[in-house]
């Protein structure tokens, strides 16, 4: 989609302002959506969804400043919710639960496992999540809530008595990457399916080299 930066216009504040723009914004919204559903990234074009809204160009950048941002409030749209901590069993049983959850996620939402590849490859190659967020905030925004619905349930786990045993200095984002790349890998690479086998032993190796001696 074209990312071509053109100014937004601040709107007004108020309790009398004009209904108009976030009528249009949404319907925006609701168009780029429409059309991610449907056909992909791809599909989501600024002459489809100017069309598909009926709106013009310039209603269309008063709101989004590039197509990379308008695409970012689409997924924000589609979002899938991330299944919760499992509140049952040990520290093990609810670990290869939360990771079955998100592998079955992974195999039968397509569309999460785009927004997860095409956040990859938006996302500038360094700085953090912070940096240039006054020029692609509502990408920004959709990072910070991707990460923070990953980390929730992994951080309501690790915050329990349970994981009492766990060496002090692990650190969450390096068990998402540890827990839940190879799930994306194997959809993404190998074709091979995440079963409960494949979960369990992810945990185990987990545990094993995260666990106090």
């Amino acid at each position: 989609m074209s990312s071509d930066a053109v100014p937004a216009l601040p709107e007004s504040g108020g309790a009398g302002r004009d209904p108009r723009p976030a009528r249009s914004r949404a319907v925006l919204i609701e168009a780029a959506s429409r059309l991610l559903a449907e056909g992909g990234i791809e599909a989501v074009t600024i002459g489809a969804v100017t069309r598909a809204a009926r709106v013009s160009r310039a209603t269309l950048y008063r709101h989004f400043g590039t197509g990379t941002e308008l695409l970012a409030a689409a997924f924000e749209q589609l979002l899938p919710p991330v299944p919760p901590a499992p509140e049952s069993g040990d520290l093990r049983e609810r670990l290869v639960a939360l990771v079955a959850k998100q592998a079955e996620l992974i195999e039968q939402a397509p569309l999460h496992l785009t927004l997860l590849s095409w956040l990859g490859l938006s996302m500038p190659d360094t700085g953090t999540v912070d940096e240039d967020a006054g020029e692609r905030p509502r990408l920004r925004t959709l990072k910070r809530r991707i990460i923070a619905q990953y980390r929730e349930p992994f951080d309501a786990i690790f915050s329990g008595a349970e994981a009492a045993g766990l060496r002090e200095d692990v650190d969450t984002e390096v068990v998402l990457a540890q827990l839940g790349g190879p799930l994306i890998f194997n959809r993404l690479v190998t074709g091979r399916p995440s079963d409960a086998a494949f979960c369990a032993r992810l945990v185990d190796d987990f545990l094993a080299a995260n666990t106090r001696p």
